[in-house]
Order: C-alpha cells, then structure tokens, then sequence
C-alpha cells in the first residue's frame, strides 16, 4: 500500500519588542519606571503624535499615533519624553544579533519587530517554541527589556499571536488550531482592516474570520477590491508569503482615511501635519533621507491622484516633508472639494540601509514539532 505524502511545514516566528522606545526610557531611566509614560511629540507642540507609550499610560486608554494633546487629556500626569532613536537603534542592533544566533532568515520590519524562519536552525534545536523562548531569555537578560512571540506556520498566524499575550508572551498556533483560531478573529485584526473597512465589515454583519469565511472570494473582491482574495485566503489559514532577509527600503509612507470628508484647507493641512509628523519620525528611526515627496489624495467619489516633486539632496526634516506636501496640495486647487485619504511618502533615498547578506541554508521544510 502506497504510503501518503507526509505534510511538511514552515517554522515562523515573530518577535515583538514591548512598548519599546517606552522601555528603552525606562531602563535607562529609573525614575520613569512604573509611570504612565509618553514617547513622542510635545502635548504643547504643533501636531505632536504619541509614538509609543508605557503600559501604566496604556491603562488610561494611550494608544500609538493619538495626537498627544489628546493623550495628555486622557492622563494629565503622564510624563513625556521626546525619542532618542540613537538609543533605540543601538537597542535594535543587538536584538538583531541574538536573533542571528539561531537564523540567517530575519526580515526585520521596523526597529522593535521582525520574522525569523527556523525552519532550518543554526544550533540544530529543531524547536521553533525552544527557539523563542531561548530568544526571549537572552533579550531579557542582556538587554533587560522584554518581547513577546508568536509562533506558527506562517507569516500572518505568527504576527497575529505575538500580539495575544502581550507584554511578555509566547503564544503557539500549531497547524491544526489555525482555522478555528481564524474563525474567532475579530474582522479589525485582519491584515488591511483599518477603522473605515472594520466598520464597513461589520455594517455588513461581517464581525469575525467566521463571517468572512462565508462569503466567496468573489463577493470579497467585489465589495473590498484586490485585498478581498488575501482576506478569502487568510482566513482559511493560507499565507505563502516567504520571510525576506534582503528585503530594501524602497519608499516609506504614511496616510489616513478620514471619518468624515475634509472640505476645507485648515482641515486638510493639519492631518497632512499629523501625518508628515509619523513619515519623519519613521525616517529619523531607520536614519534614511529621501529626495521625493509624494502627495497621496483620495476624494469622496474614491477618484484618487498623486502629485510629487523631488530636491538634488536628501532630507527627513519634518519642516521640508510639511511645507512640500502643502504645496503639492494647493497645486490640486483643493477649495470646494471632499477629501477621504491622504498620504505622503518619501523615496528616492541616497542611502538606504540594506540587510547585510550573509550565506543562506538550503530551503528545506521539515516536520514539527514546534
């Protein structure tokens, strides 16, 4: 009797730093610890934005990229702190460093998270659930700070498990837990769910990975444009998206789909304000400098166009990146017009950091277990 194929899968985990510039701060600084505190842009600036915030802020409701006017009213006594992205990359690196001890397949997503394929591991431990743990430990014990893991078959499943547990998890979703795990998702932790579509989802009666999973791809399609067919494939637990080691920053961008449409100028440039302020902070984090300003807008009838204008030498200043994308927006003649989206990006950079390439293993799957 022929024997069947015998299933082999990926190994992935993904590691997420906790509240990480917020934890850098308070390693650094003892009397930040056990505070409710703000990384970010003064309450008192024009357009400052909350980049990360502590736990003890998170309790009161603080969330990333909140205006922190907004932050300092839901918490008066938080403390703020401008970013030391020096500190955070130093930081940054040597995580990198733990992680290549076990894998040469890191894609690194920003400064405090990243993919790891352990399908085939540099130690032999042939446990990806041993991998993060060991991962976890040495983070906590030469860098006193802490992550949390997700481990699964696939990209997707593992991001989405780093996040279950959190500060301090290691959660594992194993190959035969994958749909039900799915299917009780709510619709707003899908990969390209923002508000606007969660709430569009739900008006639909699409409130889980359950509801999704009874509409056809089709209906997908129609009703959520090309993302559809990966939500119609995701929530069945197929996600064939291979961990990118090499991968190079090409652009970064940043943008916002608004709750009711914007009709005025002073409405307009004041989210292009915000906006701006999350693209330069990330530029600053990653130290790129680009030469081209894009100007994304949306308008209500969803009729979408991009204006840029480039410079001879490169920049990450929010001044420039602001001042730029404002004169790209009156060059639309904006007066009288519904706005949904905007968004800006930088490009062209003259000195992208790039992954270091470093001998890769054979591309073999092998069995569990995790």
């Amino acid at each position: 009797m022929e024997k069947s194929p015998v299933q082999t899968y990926r190994k992935i985990i993904h590691i997420d730093m906790d509240a990480f510039y917020a934890s850098v701060e308070q390693r650094d600084n003892p009397e930040y610890r056990g505070i409710p505190l703000v990384v970010g842009g003064s309450p008192e600036g024009r357009g400052g934005v909350v980049a990360t915030a502590s736990y003890e802020a998170r309790k009161f409701g603080i969330r990333s990229a909140m205006p922190s006017k907004q932050a300092l009213q839901l918490c008066p006594h938080a403390t703020f702190v401008r970013p030391r992205f020096p500190a955070y990359k130093e930081a940054s690196q040597k995580i990198r460093e733990i992680f290549s001890r076990y894998t040469y397949l890191i894609e690194p997503l920003s400064l405090d998270e990243a993919y790891l394929d352990v399908t085939t591991d540099k130690l032999n431990i042939g446990s990806a659930i041993e991998i993060a743990k060991q991962i976890k430990q040495a983070i906590k014990d030469e860098l006193q700070l802490t992550a949390s893991a997700g481990i699964s078959i696939n990209k997707f499943v593992a991001k989405t498990a780093s996040d279950i547990n959190k500060p301090d998890g290691l959660t594992f979703i194993g190959p035969s837990a994958i749909e039900a795990f799915m299917e009780k998702l709510p619709v707003e932790k899908f990969f390209g769910v923002g508000k606007v579509t969660a709430q569009k989802m739900k008006n639909m009666g699409l409130h889980t990975g359950e509801d999704l999973k009874k509409l056809a791809e089709e209906e997908l399609t129609k009703h959520f444009g090309k993302v559809g067919r990966f939500y119609y494939q995701i929530v069945r637990g197929i996600d064939n998206r291979e961990v990118q080691p090499d991968r190079e920053t090409k652009s970064l961008a940043a943008e916002d789909t608004f709750p009711y449409d914007l009709t005025t100028i002073e409405e307009m440039e004041a989210e292009l304000d915000k906006i701006a302020n999350t693209v330069c902070t990330r530029l600053q984090t990653y130290q790129l400098k680009g030469r081209t300003v894009t100007l994304k807008i949306k308008y209500s009838d969803f009729k979408q166009i991009t204006r840029n204008q480039s410079f001879p030498a490169g920049f990450n200043d929010l001044e420039t990146v602001c001042a730029t994308a404002k004169r790209l927006l009156a060059a639309t003649n904006p007066e009288d017009k519904k706005i949904r989206l905007l968004g800006i990006s930088l490009s062209n950079f003259g000195e992208v950091v790039t992954r270091p390439k470093e001998e890769k293993p054979t591309d073999q799957l092998k069995l569990f277990p995790f």
